[in-house]
């Protein structure tokens, strides 16, 4: 009986999950499933339209005798890389109306006239011409013979279904897409992005941490830049920095920092000598970075300050009794305490940056050296309308994100957890 009770148990909560299931296979699994299928396929935004065949019908009168007419059908294959099989075509006349010296593919029976004109290849275009009279050797309102629309129909098939795949995706990604340099610049923005902010967050959340006037206030304004809308934010940044009428080159040449304006989100390099030495900078990623660092130090800064008001005050106070110093209570408790918060905030920081596009792109569009993978995905996609190139970079940068995981989870997490 308990056997029994167990298995209508288990019945009761699969069907139960089973709307939960779906859903989740439609909304996340699904779109994941589809993009792995196209990133094998070799298509492109005019592929994803099915292929159909379309007439565009003209009527012209025939000179001297208003009891004929001439009707141009002009046929196309609306794909220009598929091909359409079986097209058929169908055409209605008004009563007392016939065509003259019809096509042999066609034939007229009950006031309509039909086609089999075989398979189309692509961007196949053929003038289809056909005369009609009236057998009564009446007048034929032309307006009355353009009311009648052509049909056409067709089998083709829909390139995103097909079991056709290629792996030319995947090797154009590596072998003609420059990917190490895409790589490399999505990796040293994404380090440091994260790294910038964590450090800045630490600092932030040190400060707040302390007892003054005016911090709740300070608080509020340290969240602004996260808070705040990405569009508005980007487009201040790039008037500030605008070489031209930009606040900042302004405050350098005043100063005497600089000699002459510098385009610092239009200049890929900037060459630096110090004490004889030529030192090349990434001026425009550069730049973005210190952008991301500032939009998104706010989030380590709550993590942090969060786990810092959790510390015992008993363990400063014992510090302070042996007489350690700012940094030896900063070294030797805070930043133990908050390892474990650190550890999470640079994964989630990580996988953000990495899959970066919306601050790039509004700040540069990818110009300058600052083109990351996110922005190739969209470049190859849509700028390029390569479909399949764009979702074939995408999945290279999930294996390399779960890479990234798997190297967390077996070493950077377990020896936070072991601290």
């Amino acid at each position: 009986m308990s056997t029994t009770l167990s298995k209508i148990e288990k019945r009761t909560a699969y069907t139960l999950l089973l709307p939960a299931v779906c859903l989740v296979f439609s909304i996340i699994l699904f779109p994941i499933f589809a993009n792995v299928w196209i990133s094998f396929k070799e298509v492109g935004l005019k592929d994803i339209r099915i292929p159909e065949p379309r007439a565009k019908k003209i009527v012209k009168s025939v000179q001297g005798n208003n009891s004929e007419l001439k009707i141009i059908y002009k046929l196309r294959n609306s794909s220009l890389t598929q091909d359409i099989r079986e097209v058929r075509f169908l055409d209605k006349f008004p009563k007392n109306i016939e065509p003259k010296g019809l096509d042999t593919r066609c034939e007229f029976k009950s006031k309509k006239i039909k086609c089999f004109f075989g398979n189309w290849k692509a961007g196949y275009r053929e003038n289809f011409e056909i005369v009609i009279k009236d057998i009564n050797d009446n007048a034929i309102n032309s307006q009355n013979i353009k009311s009648y629309k052509p049909d056409l129909n067709g089998k083709s098939d829909n390139i995103l279904l097909t079991t056709d795949f290629t792996l030319k995706n995947f090797k154009s990604v590596f072998l003609n897409n420059n990917f190490f340099e895409l790589l490399t610049t999505t990796f040293y923005f994404t380090f440091f992005g994260t790294l910038g902010a964590i450090l800045l967050g630490i600092f932030a959340a040190q400060l707040v941490n302390q007892k003054f006037y005016g911090r709740s206030l300070m608080r509020s304004i340290l969240l602004f830049p996260y808070v705040g809308p990405v569009v508005a934010l980007a487009y201040t940044w790039t008037l500030l920095l605008d070489p031209n009428s930009g606040t900042i080159n302004s405050l350098l040449v005043s100063y005497g920092i600089i000699e002459k304006p510098i385009n610092l989100l239009g200049q890929k390099y900037l060459i630096v000598n110090i004490l004889g030495f030529e030192l090349k900078f990434r001026l425009a990623l550069t730049t973005v970075i210190f952008f991301e660092i500032w939009r998104y130090f706010p989030l380590a800064f709550l993590f942090i300050l969060a786990r810092l008001q959790a510390i015992p005050k008993d363990l400063y106070e014992a510090a302070d009794v042996d007489g350690a110093g700012p940094f030896k209570k900063f070294f030797h408790i805070t930043l133990p305490q908050i390892t474990a918060i650190l550890s999470i905030l640079f994964m989630i920081r990580f996988i953000w940056n990495f899959n970066k596009f919306e601050d790039i792109f509004l700040l540069t569009g990818g110009a300058s050296g600052t083109l990351t993978l996110p922005i190739n995905v969209y470049q190859q996609g849509f700028a390029v309308s390569n479909i399949g190139m764009g979702s074939a970079v995408s999945i290279v940068i999930v294996l390399l994100l779960i890479t990234f995981m798997i190297i967390y989870f077996r070493l950077i997490a377990k020896k936070a957890n072991e601290i």
